[in-house]
């Protein structure tokens, strides 16, 4: 097994701690999982540190409970920041096991935490492959809990997160009626 494959095992292991699980499975390892394949998608040929940044979006992220912030906006993006701080030590611990070079982890760090967004092109592509998960896997869940003009102004802000080229997946996915009429209002 090559260092890459043994990494991403290793951060497979930690996603398989979860305790929430969907149909017997760790739902952070299903999400690191979609993270992968669409990364697959998007550039084939990723940096290990781009593929090690993907699969570690959400690692041990039950560690961080969104209710120990305030439940407003500049709580969630406090819990937002302190989760990317998490996953990236998580994953940079994993990296330093495997052998990979300080500057290989700091690499890592950057694109976890999104750091230069728009600038940093792997930062940017995990960027898109999180848009691209949660509107493929989460969107009409997520949209049936919350109004319609909540919904358009997330897609509005997800979109604008998002580049050309994930755009393009996005407009060509199968999605049911509703999420593509959700997702026509809020680009109209």
């Amino acid at each position: 097994m090559s260092r890459i494959q043994q990494t991403l095992a290793a951060i497979d292991a930690l996603h398989a701690q979860d305790p929430e699980t969907i149909e017997g499975k760790a739902k952070e390892l299903i999400y690191a999982e979609n993270m992968s394949a669409w990364l697959q998608k998007l550039n084939s040929d990723a940096s290990e540190e781009l593929q090690i940044a993907v699969r570690s979006q959400h690692l041990c992220r039950w560690e961080i409970a969104r209710s120990e912030f305030p439940m407003d906006r500049p709580g969630y993006l406090k819990w937002r920041t302190e989760l990317g701080k998490l996953h990236a030590r998580k994953a940079v611990e994993v990296m330093k096991d495997q052998g990979y070079s300080e500057e290989s982890c700091q690499q890592a760090e950057t694109i976890i935490r999104k750091l230069g967004l728009k600038r940093n092109a792997e930062a940017q592509t995990l960027e898109d492959c999180a848009c691209l998960v949660f509107i493929e896997t989460d969107f009409l869940n997520f949209a049936a809990k919350h109004p319609e003009e909540k919904i358009i102004r997330i897609v509005q802000k997800t979109w604008a997160k998002m580049s050309e080229q994930a755009h393009q997946k996005a407009l060509a996915l199968d999605l049911p009626d509703e999420a593509l009429s959700l997702i026509q209002k809020a680009l109209a």
